[in-house]
């Protein structure tokens, strides 16, 4: 097969419909838009509209609740935590606070803190000081010969 050899698939592109192009074209004149009425003009926005009936998203109840004041965490999986200390972005040396993580780049923002979930080994003797970790996340990194400090909610704050 040679370059000036290729071709797309039978059937795979489809050329455009060029509409108002003279009656020769099949869709000239009115260009597929009928006769008069709404429709047929330009800048119509009746999606949802039901002709003064009620429409049916407004027909039906109203379900569910937002927390306006819900806390939202950034979240981290310890295998990643891992992968940065092996890469030597993160030093298992030292206490790996919220700011840390941050400036590694593993945590784009803190939001309301920062949560670490048990996705992945971890083999690094960790100190992790973050807002809230997962049982089975403490429990690994203990595991590991390490220990995590959940900030209460008062110091988050």
């Amino acid at each position: 097969m040679k370059l000036h050899e290729l071709r797309d698939n039978e059937g795979a592109t489809k050329r455009k419909k060029r509409i108002g192009r003279g009656p020769g074209s099949g869709t000239g004149k009115m260009g597929g838009r009928g006769i008069k009425g709404q429709k047929s003009r330009s800048g119509v926005a009746i999606n949802g509209y039901e002709g003064g009936q009620m429409p049916l998203y407004q027909r039906l109840p109203k379900r569910g609740f937002n927390k306006p004041n819900r806390k939202s965490y950034a979240v981290v999986n310890l295998g990643l935590i891992q992968k940065f200390v092996d890469a030597g972005k993160l030093d298992a040396g030292n206490t790996i606070t919220e700011d840390a993580l941050v400036a590694s780049g593993l945590v784009r923002r803190k939001l309301d803190g920062i949560r670490v979930l048990a996705k992945g080994e971890v083999t690094a003797k960790l100190t992790l000081d973050v807002t809230g970790a997962s049982k089975s996340a403490v429990e690994a990194v203990e595991k590991a010969g390490g220990s995590v400090t959940v900030k209460t909610a008062a110091a988050a704050e």
